[in-house]
């Protein structure tokens, strides 16, 4: 699947790309970085000096003029060699160095209220120097910037790098930190058939359910899956507005693909009230949300946890 910039049109999207060739790269993010500048936005990348110059010339073939962009501080590059050695101390992640040189460069360029969009390969060359943890902690800390501030992110993976042996783990790992999988390396078997699941926290807001219901929708085109999408959209829709108007905390809504094609939908919050299915009257303004989700999933459930609950539904696949 080709990387569009529907996955990537509003803030807090962090996406992430599996990719074989240098060319299949320059060519998403090109145009994602060219689609910010053009909009009055700011791009960031960071990136190898090799990608840095196959993304500019990619801007260059859109019609950017790449130095007045760099002095206009609509497009700004850092070498991701250079700041992986930054954020590196004995070989681990230093949380307060990615305040100071990630996080002080986001808030910075969001500060105006243009649209911002950054692209990051730190976590790869990390991946592929052996830091997987730091990997792992650093998209971390990138979700974290995410609630503080507005941007999108796309990140990338060579299949090269996750193709190990001892990586299986990690790399569902690396999926859950993401809105979407672009570019998921279907020719391996063992990450085939294992679990995969995407998750994203969503803050209990009038238009929280609709961006969770989107992220289900991505996720699920991303995985190709066109004929639950509908089915999926109205789960996701009606336990994120229980979740915002019942538990009125931030809520987790994942995804999940068992090896049996099956769907997992589910939504997490700190509420540790059940959710309580009704049958209302033909009046009632209210109360149809789970009695259509029991109508349309294979099955439906709640979980509770020491802090909260998950309500989750199942659709076959």
């Amino acid at each position: 699947m080709a990387l569009t910039s529907d996955l990537l049109s509003a803030p807090h999207d962090h996406v992430v790309q599996f990719y074989g060739h240098d060319d299949e790269l320059a060519e998403g993010v090109g145009r994602y970085l060219a689609e910010a500048i053009a909009s009055g936005g700011v791009a960031v990348a960071i990136a190898t000096e090799a990608h840095r110059r196959a993304f500019t010339h990619r801007l260059a073939e859109a019609g950017i003029d790449v130095r007045r962009a760099r002095a206009a501080g609509a497009l700004v590059l850092l070498d991701a060699a250079e700041a992986m050695a930054a954020l590196l101390i004995d070989g681990r992640l230093a949380p307060h160095r990615f305040d100071k040189l990630i996080g002080d460069l986001i808030h910075d360029a969001a500060a105006e209220g243009r649209p911002v969009r950054a692209y990051g390969e730190i976590f790869a060359l990390m991946w592929a120097d052996g830091y997987v943890t730091a990997a792992l902690e650093l998209e971390a800390l990138w979700n974290g910037l995410g609630r503080e501030a507005e941007f999108s992110l796309y990140c990338a993976y060579p299949l090269a790098s996750v193709e190990g042996e001892g990586d299986v783990d990690a790399f569902h790992d690396v999926c859950r930190q993401h809105s979407a999988v672009v570019g998921t390396p279907v020719s391996l078997p063992r990450l085939q058939d294992a679990p995969l699941e995407l998750a994203r926290t969503f803050v209990p807001v009038g238009r929280g359910p609709m961006d969770a219901r989107r992220f289900v929708t991505e996720t699920l085109a991303a995985w190709g899956y066109p004929d639950l999408i509908d089915d999926a959209a109205v789960i996701a829709t009606e336990l994120a507005t229980n979740a915002v108007l019942h538990a009125r905390t931030e809520f987790t809504v994942s995804v999940t693909r068992r090896p049996d094609g099956t769907i997992r939908v589910a939504v997490r919050d700190a509420s540790l009230e059940p959710p309580r299915r009704r049958e209302p009257d033909p009046f009632d303004g209210s109360g149809r949300g789970l009695p259509m989700v029991a109508a349309i999933a294979a099955g439906w459930g709640a979980d509770p946890l020491p802090d909260g609950k998950v309500v989750w539904a199942q659709l076959a696949g």
